[in-house]
């Protein structure tokens, strides 16, 4: 069953203390799940090498994707900068192809969480853009984040990230594992959000993310790239 969340104001305390569910909210039901790259049914497996999806009809600054791991692809791509890249992740505020924030989970050379903005005004689709536009987001080193766990076929595990201001926070099983602070041209972007991933194959358990916003008439387009 495809799931959304309301998302309601963040709580207070120390980064490494807010509860994600406190600060996410409860969930509904879906409205539109758009695949614009590769084949990624929430319930199945995905098994192509490059995936990216939103959900139509929801406001783009927290989301949550829920997976089983079955390792990587049989079948590798490069990324348009010509890297060979192991990760998924979120997309938030994902306004187009060119101009989104994306929370990754990547496996090389270790596993960790990568957040960067793709900002690029002028440009919608990957045709536009390319691998231009990236901005990689420092992250805090507060010694209390939990560690990004290292990944072994079989292992379930849920992403979550939520946008407070100008704040992202990424947790794993309602563990913190990231937080810092976005540029500001993060604050120009307006969209749903979704997921990406490269070169791994998994089971797609659930997806949420807030429901409404004017994203809610967005149409699906199919020319996503990185």
């Amino acid at each position: 069953m495809k799931r959304f969340l309301v998302l309601l104001a963040a709580c207070g305390g120390s980064p490494s203390q807010a509860a994600p569910d406190r600060a996410i909210g409860k969930l509904e039901h879906a409205d539109s799940w758009c695949v614009t790259k590769g084949a990624a049914a929430i319930g199945g497996t995905v098994t192509e090498p490059t995936v990216r999806a939103v959900a139509l009809g929801t406001q783009g600054d927290a989301a949550a994707l829920k997976f089983t791991y079955r390792g990587h692809t049989e079948k590798m791509r490069e990324l348009a900068s010509g890297q060979e890249r192991r990760q998924l992740g979120l997309k938030l505020r994902a306004k187009n192809g060119c101009n989104v924030v994306y929370v990754m989970y990547r496996m090389d050379p270790a596993p960790r969480i990568d957040v960067s903005v793709k900002s690029n005004p002028n440009a919608t689709t990957h045709a536009d853009c390319g691998a231009d536009g990236y901005t990689k987001v420092k992250g805090s080193s507060d010694a209390k984040l939990s560690l990004v766990p290292v990944l072994a076929a079989g292992d379930t595990h849920t992403l979550r990230a939520v946008i407070t201001g100008d704040e992202l926070r990424a947790f794993i099983d309602d563990r913190l594992v990231w937080h810092g602070t976005l540029p500001d041209s993060a604050r120009e972007l307006a969209g749903p959000a979704g997921i990406r991933s490269d070169n791994l194959a998994y089971d797609l358990v659930s997806f949420e993310a807030p429901k409404g916003g004017a994203t809610g008439t967005a149409k699906c387009q199919t020319a996503d790239g990185d």
